[in-house]
């Protein structure tokens, strides 16, 4: 049998890469564009929950992208509790595949590719659905993927106000405090939904209920606001899809009826948001097929669950610019 060799880059390798706004970005939109295309796969994911949900449980996502001429499999906790130990309340892990033989190609942290993919598709999204003189953020929630999803959105946008909100206020607090360091712009603290959200221009959702809870008021959508909620538990009220012109996902094989958990789980469980109603998968509209925003005032909300496939992209250009840098190390397998 031949040797084979995998890459291998923990978390401080994945730190050391310094992956840029444009590379993420990048990585990511080409593997949306590849979605909208049919050239991926897409495997619903799959939860695995060790004792109760209110601990936490496993994601487990499975992807291929053709022009990557990669699959891959990642397993992500999600433990709500974790800061209590100082530890994140997501990690993960990250396999990559030759397609044609099934061999490992590498193993990866993810944890960072998790939030970074998820603020990349939350910033695609509003490059595409949002006005494009969007310049008011309010943003709920403080977890790892906040970070990456302010960071990115304001990337793109160049925000005049940037408010954020959590349930704790340390977390807030310090979720301001790095904003303000990177991005050199003050952001606003707010100590309820209300005075985060209503009004903005971009409304991005991100919170960590335990339970179901119409938090996210329909009155504070204002005609032309881009809404993104995508928290495992949803927190919008009912009515709120009445008001939206246009409904976009990541992906409707997740988010269609049958599937666990999520922002529009309620909605498509009763049959106000269906595969007929849908506007489009946003790899649909990256890649031309379908058109995002049309005028100014079309109300638009897209959810996105997470997409193995942006995993996939993200890791698979992590290996690269790795071996670019000469970042990682080399694991013999067999």
């Amino acid at each position: 049998m031949q040797e084979i060799w995998i890459d291998y880059l923990n978390a401080l390798d994945a730190k050391a890469l310094a992956l840029t706004n444009d590379e993420i970005l990048g990585a990511v939109e080409k593997a949306l564009a590849a979605q909208g295309h049919g050239e991926t796969v897409i495997e619903p994911r799959v939860h695995l929950v060790p004792e109760s949900s209110d601990k936490g449980h496993f994601n487990v996502l499975r992807g291929y992208v053709k022009p990557l001429d990669t699959a891959g499999v990642k397993v992500v906790g999600d433990f709500v509790d974790n800061y209590k130990i100082g530890l994140p309340s997501e990690m993960a892990i990250l396999n990559l595949f030759d397609p044609h033989t099934g061999m490992p190609k590498a193993v990866v942290d993810a944890t960072a590719i998790t939030d970074m993919r998820t603020g990349a598709v939350t910033a695609i999204g509003a490059k595409y659905l949002a006005r494009k003189d969007s310049k008011v953020l309010g943003h709920i929630g403080a977890r790892g993927t906040s970070y990456w999803n302010v960071r990115l959105l304001d990337h793109l946008f160049d925000f005049e106000e940037i408010r954020v909100h959590s349930r704790r206020p340390e977390s807030r607090d310090a979720f301001a405090a790095r904003l303000e360091q990177d991005l050199g712009k003050k952001i606003v603290v707010t100590d309820n939904w209300e005075d985060c959200l209503k009004g903005a221009d971009i409304m991005v959702e991100a919170s960590r209920l335990p339970e179901p809870t119409p938090l996210f008021k329909t009155e504070w959508v204002k005609k032309g606001a881009f809404v993104v909620p995508y928290g495992t538990m949803s927190a919008l009220e009912f009515d709120l899809t009445d008001i939206i012109d246009k409904v976009v996902v990541d992906d409707w094989g997740q988010c269609g009826p049958g599937r666990p958990y999520g922002a529009l789980r309620r909605h498509v469980d009763a049959g106000k948001v269906t595969a007929e109603t849908l506007h489009a998968e946003i790899g649909q509209i990256v890649c031309g097929l379908k058109p995002g925003r049309e005028n100014d005032g079309e109300t638009i909300l897209f959810w996105h669950r997470g997409l193995s496939t942006t995993d996939v992209a993200l890791g698979a250009a992590m290996v690269d610019k790795a071996h670019a840098m000469g970042i990682g190390q080399r694991l013999r397998f067999a």
